[in-house]
């Protein structure tokens, strides 16, 4: 499987994927709307892949093309704002369920081999139990989490009734370089960076004892390039978090900053804890990265 086609390639994840996939001599193909994404984050491998500008959440007579004899699609292309996702739901769902729709149609009729969905952990809402399985009760709690849950359903039904293999991530809290200051996956480091940057003391909400499973990008995208070589997974959905339970006042101490505190947002869940057991067990793989070389990856 050599030629990959990944959507959402100029983006935080993506473009931390793609320049590894150029790394081990993959023909790749990268579709982008650049809402997100930025030509920058590619600039490392653009003169050794194509690069399309499209935006997939449109139905286009062209997209199809572009499937042409790819092995593998990863579908990583969506909308990441939370609070964005309440103010315009509409625009979150035409973009997450309906772009993967259309991603999913392309990909079957192309008869790919296999296609790998970068799904939210923010489906188990507050869960019950921690570490927290993919059995979990889901608990959707804004129309992001409901949209990226969609998608994820649409994905598995497309393997069980068109028998095109399939496995979905659930992704919990990514950060690490190429992260978006603002309007990024990773709200607090988001945040953190923002007013570390701008001089401004750091903004807690609530006590700062609220847990949060972080993990680096490059362990994100070391999972996805284990998951594109295995066999026999399909319609599987694995977590994928570092599996440690982290409170936000430790990453405040981290970035060496003044802080405060502001209102709780209800709500806001308390706790976040992946049990990543399934995937280390299926794919030999675990978190590299500390949280603190991580935190000095991206200040640096």
């Amino acid at each position: 499987m050599k030629k990959i086609l990944v959507t959402g390639g100029a983006g935080f994840i993506g473009s931390n994927l793609v320049d590894r996939l150029v790394e081990l001599k993959y023909d790749v193909i990268v579709l982008d709307n650049f809402v997100n994404g930025s030509l920058k984050n590619l600039k490392k491998s653009q003169n050794k892949i194509k690069i399309v500008k499209i935006n997939v959440s449109k139905l286009n007579d062209h997209l199809k093309k572009y499937f042409y004899k790819v092995d593998v699609v990863i579908h990583l292309a969506a909308l990441v704002n939370m609070q964005q996702s309440i103010i315009d739901p509409e625009y979150y769902f035409k973009n997450n369920v309906m772009g993967t729709f259309n991603v999913l149609n392309a990909a079957k009729d192309s008869k790919v081999k296999k296609f790998i969905y970068t799904a939210s952990a923010s489906c188990y809402g507050t869960p019950n139990k921690f570490p927290t399985k993919e059995n979990e009760k889901i608990d959707i709690r804004n129309p992001y989490a409901l949209t990226k849950y969609l998608g994820e359903e649409l994905v598995l039904h497309w393997c069980k009734i068109f028998k095109m293999p399939s496995v979905s991530l659930r992704l919990f809290n990514v950060y690490g370089s190429r992260s978006k200051i603002s309007g990024s996956y990773n709200s607090v480091f988001s945040t953190f960076l923002s007013q570390k940057f701008s001089g401004k003391a750091l903004t807690i909400v609530g006590d700062g004892n609220q847990t949060r499973d972080f993990i680096y990008v490059s362990d994100v995208v070391d999972a996805i390039i284990l998951m594109l070589k295995k066999k026999n997974n399909f319609g599987q959905v694995y977590n994928v978090g570092n599996g440690k339970e982290i409170k936000i006042n430790k990453i405040a101490k981290l970035f060496n900053k003044k802080v405060k505190n502001i209102k709780k947002r209800p709500g806001e869940s308390l706790r976040s804890l992946a049990d990543i057991t399934k995937i280390k067990k299926f794919l030999k793989w675990k978190p590299r990265v500390s949280l603190e070389s991580g935190v000095a990856k991206i200040l640096k």
